[in-house]
């Protein structure tokens, strides 16, 4: 088989051989009739390396590697290693020490706590997504409904009463999210910590994998398995990937060689103090290769529809949760990282190149400008930012007692000053429902009925505020304790009718805005939104249209967010026209699914026409004309 090419080594060291994952790495061949494996490693500060494994008791000297390219890459042909073999390299650095590596570039590793790389075959992967995929290169994101079911794969299900963790296996998992999916109405699930990860209490974001679903839930085998029957099923896979840090774990990418590799060499750049965490040296070509590299194998190896790029903000900003002192400025003297801002440039350039329909998400937590700006504008190139402004807003306003909501009012509505200067998508994340922060439903105020009714109130504005959508599991039937990564949902609680009725109406909504294109196309354009009245904060209601394109199916939505009852409310609309009511959030309302009510003429809210309704507390009604 072929080794290391000069070719290899020039992309390689200009950061532009986006599948040196296929040279480097283990690769099982053959060399002179004989049948084996081919290890390739990168590591250029080192004195030597050896290959030890299973099948040479681990001694480092049986298999020592043979230099190549300057010292830069180290390469082994060993026969008869075959795959499922576990192995790591022993690197000894110029500094005299030995160091036990697992392979960054593995497509497997052992389940922790062990740290072994595996030897795997992905050249043979059975795909059955042929038609998704095709529809996948030509997919306008921007047109379709996007409505994203966020879960930690551990957690979801487990299994009761096995001795082990009762981890659900990858197809286990598979089979039971496309029936949760499909009832609930969601086109995407993004996985959490699926790339490698040694603690189970980082939910992924320390990776030490950057190449190998974790082995936690199988093989790498079934876990393209896994992408392939939610394909099968029409739903889209978004993973979170992270190159924003990395953890300092021996077996991992910390110190690799006996030197600063992956890192930035001075701390004040290549250390998070908070996180306790490497950053990558986004000025060496090689290691921005090895993370883009790593963006396509999981986008064109397994097939994955979208990367959601972790703390991006921690990359952009060089004194991210640094203190004075503890950072360096760049050349111009201000706190940007202009090498990050390259990579990132590059990464989503490269992307949009190769793999046009694929979604790139940044969770970004600042006001950088032109996230989701095109790369020649010089923006940064994303598809998607995470709305995380909208997101605190919004729960901080739900969390209000209904009785000051006037006071706030702004907290509803502040997000459309804005919602224009990017690509947003809603997002109620993992992040908000751990720490003591509460699930959804203990956010709420009130008893468990006033809950339930505020919920509805919060998942319909949700639902009709512009940008895609994305909610964390068990937050649409209402979890009551917060997330924890140790323990199943509790699913327990949909004996509970109230719980029931409101996973019901949340499936109800994203039908809704699935079927509607007035509800998910167009949300960045200023035409598709409009305020009837947003500023009615002595009732604390809110009125709003969403417009198609195509000027018919339109909705109007009407929410009250206190228990007072009006009843006599007007509210304004466009058309003098029949306006069914496709949504109700209360079961007493006389304005139930399939209600027409005639407009009337007279202007209110700046229309021509009006509405007259009895509003009660807490009511949502969603109307088509």
């Amino acid at each position: 088989m072929e080794m290391l090419t000069d070719l290899d080594s020039y992309l390689f060291h200009e950061g532009t051989h986006y599948e040196i994952y296929k040279k480097l790495g283990a690769h099982l061949g053959q060399k002179n009739d004989e049948i084996g494996c081919y290890f390739a490693l990168w590591a250029p500060h080192a004195k030597s390396v050896s290959v030890i494994g299973n099948f040479n008791k681990w001694n480092t000297k049986k298999h020592i590697m043979k230099c190549k390219k300057n010292m830069e890459f180290f390469e082994l042909f060993i026969p008869g290693v075959e795959k499922g073999a576990v192995y790591q390299y022993s690197v000894l650095g110029k500094d005299g020490n030995r160091y036990e590596k697992c392979d960054p570039y593995a497509n497997e590793m052992e389940k922790r706590p062990a740290q072994g790389s595996v030897v795997s075959d992905l050249s043979d992967l059975k795909w059955k997504d042929q038609y998704w995929m095709k529809l996948r290169d030509s997919w306008n994101c921007d047109q379709e409904p996007v409505s994203i079911l966020e879960l930690h794969p551990g957690s979801f299900y487990r299994h009761p009463g096995r001795s082990d963790e009762g981890f659900y296996s990858y197809m286990e998992l598979a089979k039971s999210l496309v029936q949760y999916v499909k009832k609930m109405g969601y086109t995407h699930v993004e996985l959490m910590g699926i790339c490698e990860y040694p603690f189970d209490g980082s939910w992924g974001y320390q990776v030490t994998g950057y190449y190998a679903p974790t082995s936690r839930y199988g093989s790498a085998e079934e876990f393209a398995a896994f992408i392939n029957y939610l394909h099968q099923n029409e739903i889209g896979v978004i993973l979170d990937w992270v190159p924003a840090h990395f953890p300092k774990d021996k077996h991992g990418l910390s110190w690799f060689d006996g030197e600063y590799l992956y890192e930035y060499s001075d701390p004040r750049k290549g250390e998070h103090p908070e996180w306790g965490t490497k950053i990558f040296d986004y000025g060496k070509k090689e290691v921005v290769n090895f993370l883009i590299a790593s963006a396509l194998f999981w986008t064109e190896i397994f097939h994955v529809d979208g990367l959601r790029v972790d703390a991006v903000a921690s990359m952009l900003y060089l004194d991210y949760g640094k203190k004075p002192g503890e950072w360096v400025p760049n050349q111009y003297g201000d706190n940007k990282n202009l090498e990050a801002m390259n990579f990132i440039k590059h990464l989503n350039s490269i992307m949009k190149q190769r793999n046009p329909g694929v979604m790139m998400i940044a969770e970004e937590s600042t006001a950088w400008p032109m996230v989701t700006g095109k790369v020649e504008e010089n923006g940064l190139g994303f598809t998607y930012k995470w709305n995380m402004g909208w997101m605190h807003d919004f729960l901080e306003y739900m969390g209000t007692d209904p009785l000051f909501r006037q006071y706030h009012h702004g907290k509803l509505t502040f997000s459309m000053v804005y919602n224009h200067s990017e690509r947003f998508i809603l997002v109620l994340s993992h992040d908000e429902v751990v720490h003591l922060k509460k699930s959804m439903w203990g956010k709420m105020p009130g008893d468990d009925q006033a809950k339930l009714q505020n919920l509805l109130l919060a998942y319909s504005y949700y639902v009709g505020h512009p940008g895609k959508k994305l909610l964390f599991m068990g937050q649409d039937f209402g979890q009551e304790t917060e997330w924890n990564e140790d323990w199943e949902l509790d699913w327990g609680v949909l004996a509970n009718p109230l719980h029931q009725k409101l996973q019901t109406n949340f499936s109800t909504l994203l039908k809704l805005y699935r079927k509607y294109p007035a509800l998910h196309t167009h949300d960045h354009d200023w035409e598709s939104f409009q305020w009837v009245n947003g500023n009615d904060s002595t009732r604390s209601i809110l009125s709003f249209l969403r417009k198609s394109p195509t000027k018919r199916n339109n909705f109007l939505f009407i929410l009250n967010f206190t228990p007072q009852t009006w009843a006599d409310y007007w509210v304004g609309v466009p058309k003098k026209k029949n306006y069914t009511v496709m949504f109700n959030s209360l079961e007493s309302s006389e304005w139930k699914v399939g209600t027409i009510l005639a407009s009337k003429d007279g202007e209110c809210d700046g229309f021509p026409y009006h509405l007259e309704l009895k509003l009660s507390g807490f009511e949502v009604c969603i109307l088509k004309y």
